[in-house]
């Protein structure tokens, strides 16, 4: 259709880096092309941290699960949802502040996920490559220490950044007629759709891991959501003034 489009559609996440530095000019333009994402009532709740330091870079892959291109990657991101600057101007302006409720918490992780994307596509729009890192929230506590985040701050994911070293195939995706429905939520036809998805998605794995790899879509989601999804973060969350107790 067009190159944007193609550009979109050709996504893949990159887990090797070239040992080709980043200019750190082409990090702040990112950063800036991320800021231009949508942002919900214009609260521009999204700070990034950069980690160079070598010593924080491993202790943040070993949180992250022993993941080790966090480390070794030419540039790692942190993306924080950040209502601390928000009770900053109502400081400023002497208003108590109102925290901890859902709709910040969503707000301000949305913004997260909005500016991240648009880093993204301008990042691939360069010849780049990323994977995002969402591993971190399985030690989210220790994450933020090491960041030392404030109350009112908590990292939703990471993100390597660099050159790529490898040309993987593009993950596909469920079919649109699965995801677009017209007028009301109807999934007619969903069940079938999905299995002939799986075989697709089962060729794609088999063919990236030289065979190591046999699963679908489906076994793959229903082996995630049988078991509890990171139960720490509600305390965690809570403690930290997103949400209430």
């Amino acid at each position: 259709m067009n190159a944007v489009i193609d550009l979109l559609k050709s996504h893949r996440s990159i887990r090797k880096f070239t040992e080709q530095p980043v200019d750190q000019g082409i990090v702040e333009t990112l950063v800036e092309a991320g800021q231009s994402a949508a942002t919900s009532s214009f609260i521009q709740a999204c700070t990034v941290i950069q980690v160079n330091n070598t010593e924080t870079r491993e202790k943040l892959a070993a949180c992250a699960g022993g993941q080790a291109y966090v480390a070794s990657a030419p540039v790692f991101l942190v993306f924080c949802a950040d209502m601390k600057r928000h009770q900053l101007a109502c400081d400023m302006h002497d208003a108590k502040m109102q925290s901890g409720f859902t709709e910040q918490f969503i707000t301000a992780s949305l913004d997260c996920g909005l500016f991240a994307q648009n880093l993204v596509v301008a990042a691939e729009s360069l010849g780049l490559g990323i994977v995002y890192i969402g591993g971190l929230r399985n030690n989210i506590a220790e994450v933020a220490d090491l960041l030392e985040l404030p109350d009112l701050v908590y990292p939703v994911f990471g993100m390597c950044l660099g050159y790529p070293d490898q040309n993987p195939e593009v993950k596909p995706r469920l079919p649109v007629n699965v995801v677009l429905k017209q007028e009301v939520y109807d999934d007619t036809g969903d069940q079938e759709h999905i299995a002939a998805y799986d075989g697709h998605v089962r060729e794609y794995y088999r063919t990236r891991t030289g065979g190591t790899k046999d699963m679908t879509w489906s076994e793959q989601i229903s082996g995630m959501l049988v078991k509890e999804s990171r139960p720490h973060m509600l305390p965690f969350l809570q403690e930290r003034g997103f949400l209430l107790k």
